[in-house]
């Protein structure tokens, strides 16, 4: 799944931080980001999110239900 420009993303840790299972942030260069790690956090906001583009990241969720938590920052096709 895609995600949108992240312009509040205080909001978006905080729908992550409500999920029940593993969010994870997949680079174009294959790295993995656990988004409820407070490090990987912090490399987010400060490499990806700092301009409020996203570009060339997708989330995975080992919890399907989790996706109704963090729909409105994923691009729905």
């Amino acid at each position: 799944m895609q995600i949108k420009n992240i312009t509040e993303p205080t909001r978006f840790f905080e729908a992550v931080y409500a999920c029940r299972g593993h969010v994870e942030l997949l680079t174009a260069e294959g790295d993995r980001l656990n988004l409820k790690s407070t490090l990987c956090q912090y490399i987010a906001l400060t490499q990806m999110f700092q301009d409020g583009r996203v570009e060339g990241v997708e989330l995975s969720l080992s919890d399907p239900e989790d996706f109704n938590l963090l729909r409105e920052f994923l691009v729905i096709e």
